[in-house]
């Protein structure tokens, strides 16, 4: 199988070059962060941290650290003299394309974020694509109960949902579901 897995959408639109550099960095990755056949045990975090000399590189945005100076904020409203009077912290972004990122991992898999991450990056100004990253299979235990989340799987079919219905229409030009 090819790693990673992805989709670009709407299904109808071919993907845009970028997608190529974002998939790239996450194949360089593989070792470290693939949840394709073993536990990683990764928070989300710690995988943006292991793509993040990538992203740096294709000119994004990254946060880098829990510290107000480490977060990387979009804007979502304006207030007087033009100032940002709500933000919305993503994991990545490059301002000039108009590409937030969100890497999800285990709150993404058991705690719908998708949904979380779908709505949020809506109401960003000037974000015209999201590229959401989501582990192939989320594995778990919970007291003596093992199990495996599909995270990937599950996306896809939301977001399948949510392209062919007409009754909810995402703001973006594209969005890259990413899984890793």
């Amino acid at each position: 199988m090819v790693y990673p897995r992805w989709r670009y959408f709407p299904s109808n639109s071919a993907s845009p070059e970028w997608v190529n550099d974002i998939i790239g960095v996450v194949a360089s990755a593989q070792l470290t962060i693939s949840t394709e056949t073993a536990r990683t045990g990764l928070s989300s975090d710690e995988v943006l941290a292991v793509l993040a000399p990538g992203l740096v590189g294709l000119g994004y945005h990254v946060e880098d650290g829990k510290g107000r100076l480490g977060k990387v904020r979009r804007p979502v409203l304006f207030g007087e003299n033009g100032i940002p009077t709500l933000t919305y912290e993503v994991d990545a972004a490059h301002p000039e394309q108009g590409i937030v990122v969100e890497i999800e991992a285990g709150r993404g898999a058991r705690g719908n974020a998708e949904y979380r991450d779908l709505v949020r990056t809506s109401l960003i100004l000037d974000a015209s694509f999201l590229v959401l990253a989501q582990p192939l299979a989320y594995r778990f235990k919970s007291g003596t109960r093992e199990g495996t989340e599909h995270a990937y799987l599950n996306t896809v079919n939301l977001l399948e949902a949510i392209y062919a219905s007409r009754r909810l229409r995402l703001p973006f030009d594209g969005l890259l579901l990413v899984g890793y």
